[in-house]
């Protein structure tokens, strides 16, 4: 009789859970359609609840709020663009970390201009909680995500080939330490690490004023700009390809 309830038990507890991870990715569908469809602002629990067919206070059993279901949806694509970028890298050879970055940043690319509203919520944080600060649940895809180029050019300057500045002024050490902490291996100098955020500002600087279409007035392919962008952040990471 105890094995019988056991086993009973236990199935009770699988399609609890799977019920629950149905329900979760049902959730995860329908706030990025009504992000895609409608805007950031339409992504709500009552609005999710009455497409999954609940009342608001039955999706609290998934989400406890509005910021929980936010960071949800925003760590969901973080992991998908993390994915892509890795993908990308993969499709060059592993001793070459130049290429392997221009491939990945022309996957974001890429993935900008085909989900420029979910870029807008990861990148531009039209409603709060979609930040991404220490304590956050989206703080930590939203370093996988930045894993992927920074390896990269961690792994650039281990050739020796960074152009990093002669010194900082003491109040960008602070700020550039987190960073420094999301590094595995060896200590990279603050002064490198100064060089990476520029580079990440260029090249996210490229990608957004493209797919919020700063750039009709004067370019209808902004294309060979982005690339000759990309180029630049290379030369100054010391690709000796670039």
């Amino acid at each position: 009789m105890t094995d019988t309830t056991d086993t009973q038990g236990a199935a009770a507890g699988r399609r609890r859970h799977r019920v629950r991870e149905e329900a979760l990715a049902d959730a995860m569908r329908i706030s990025r359609r009504l992000l895609v469809e409608e805007g950031p602002t339409a992504v709500t629990v009552r609005a999710v609840a009455r497409e999954m067919g609940l009342t608001a206070p039955g999706l609290y059993r998934y989400y406890a709020g509005h910021r929980e279901l936010v960071q949800a949806l925003v760590s969901h694509l973080y992991d998908e663009l993390a994915t892509a970028l890795a993908a990308a890298r993969e499709r060059q050879p592993a001793d070459r970390p130049g290429l392997r970055l221009r491939e990945a940043a022309r996957e974001l690319r890429r993935w900008a201009l085909t989900h420029p509203n979910e870029f807008t919520l990861l990148f531009a944080k039209p409603v709060a909680d979609a930040d991404t600060a220490p304590g956050a649940a989206a703080h930590d895809p939203s370093w996988r995500f930045g894993g992927v180029l920074l390896d990269l050019m961690v792994e650039l300057w281990r050739h020796g080939g960074v152009r990093a500045p002669a010194g900082l002024d003491p109040a960008w050490t602070v700020q550039l330490e987190e960073v420094r902490e999301h590094l595995a291996g060896a200590p990279v100098p603050l002064e490198v690490i100064y060089v990476f955020v520029a580079s990440w500002a260029r090249l996210y600087g490229a990608v957004a004023v493209e797919v919020f279409g700063h750039l009709d007035f004067a370019l209808t392919d902004p294309g060979p700009l982005f690339e000759d962008t990309v180029g630049a952040i290379l030369t100054t990471l010391g690709d000796p390809a670039a």
